[in-house]
């Protein structure tokens, strides 16, 4: 139980009965202040964001603040839970009280307390997939008391614009989510699309973001693309029908364990001859999010347009040369060509190497 101050504050005086003669129609009344002691736990989190990377690990901090006056409570409960775009939904991600400790879902296995004192609560978070992206509550019960901390859990990754064979804006939110996941990304979030955009990124097409709204990011403003005579920044077009609404869709796509490699041929290869080399080469064709993360994050360049898992034809340029992207570093694309009648190489990509 808390223990609280009350002060009552109560009228009798003389005064009282002139206010009775001056003002009649006043009701008598007793004003009471209950005041607490202040809260006796809190948590904490020294860093806000923490950042890591597909495959590695991170752990988001959680310290508990408790009154060592206070007993021990064996029955304080530890909860962790996943924050998504829709603020009435949480996702379990971790409970733990005494020695009872349930890890949920995808997290199965992957999580748990760092545990360095009975006051740490820092959640460990093993073999991160591009899904652990998001926001972190700790919530700590402590009898009547209820205490939380948000932290995010940031990736080291690389937005990209994507649409299909099909065309510009043939992309349903559902669509633009298995196309992501096709190319091995995920539909990117707002915060995500903003680095991107800090960094560089301009493209006048409007795409999907996982919180279903759907936008754009423009550095250089021009007619076509919102206006000439306006900032540079992300346009919005707001939340939009995820059903019926068809749009383009942003990517996000991290690190990986494998080998992106372009397949050297002693000739240049149709779509299903692609597929085959790599298989006889024990790896699989490439993904349109592999290229970028190579690009991206391993600096690989190569000059020679080739055939990719989803039947379009790129290269990736880190070094900007004549012939080659002359102006900028860039995943150049060359369209969707006819499967069985044009000729390219191949990227691929062998897991595990």
């Amino acid at each position: 139980m808390i223990p609280v101050l009350i002060c009552v504050l109560i009228s009798l005086s003389v005064a009282e009965n002139d206010l009775d003669i001056l003002y009649p129609e006043l009701e008598h009344s007793r004003t009471i202040y209950v005041v607490e002691n202040g809260p006796q736990l809190s948590v904490v989190a020294e860093q806000l964001k923490v950042v890591s990377r597909r495959g590695g690990n991170a752990t988001l901090p959680c310290k508990i603040q408790r009154d060592p006056s206070l007993p021990p409570n064996r029955k304080m409960r530890i909860k962790w839970t996943k924050l998504t775009s829709n603020y009435l939904k949480e996702v379990d991600v971790f409970v733990a009280m005494d020695f009872h400790k349930r890890s949920y879902g995808s997290f199965h296995g992957r999580v748990h307390l760092q545990g360095s004192s009975p006051m740490d609560a820092s959640l460990v978070i093993t073999e991160i997939t591009l899904e652990d992206y998001g926001r972190y509550k700790c919530e700590v019960i402590d009898g009547l008391e209820d205490e939380a901390v948000v932290v995010s859990l940031n990736l080291e990754g690389i937005v990209f614009p994507y649409f299909p064979r099909l065309g510009r804006y043939n992309l349903n939110y559902y669509d633009a989510e298995r196309a992501c996941r096709d190319q091995d990304a995920i539909v990117a979030s707002f915060d995500q699309l903003y680095e991107a955009w800090k960094d560089g990124l301009d493209w006048c097409n409007a795409g999907w973001l996982n919180d279903g709204s759907v936008q754009y990011p423009i550095t250089t403003p021009r007619e076509p693309c919102g206006g000439k005579d306006t900032v540079p920044g992300i346009r919005s077009y707001g939340t939009r029908d995820k059903d019926k609404n068809h749009y383009d869709v942003f990517c996000f796509t991290s690190h990986f364990k494998g080998r992106f490699y372009y397949l050297v041929q002693p000739s240049k290869l149709t779509y299903n001859e692609a597929v085959s080399a790599c298989q006889k080469d024990g790896a699989q064709i490439a993904k349109v999010g592999q290229m970028y993360a190579a690009w991206k994050l391993l600096a690989y360049d190569r000059c020679d347009a080739g055939w990719l898992a989803d039947g379009s034809v790129r290269y990736p340029i880190s070094q900007p040369r004549r012939r080659c992207s002359p102006t900028e570093a860039a995943v150049r694309f060359s369209g969707f060509p006819d499967k069985k009648h044009k000729l390219y190489g191949v990227y691929c990509y062998k897991e595990h190497e």
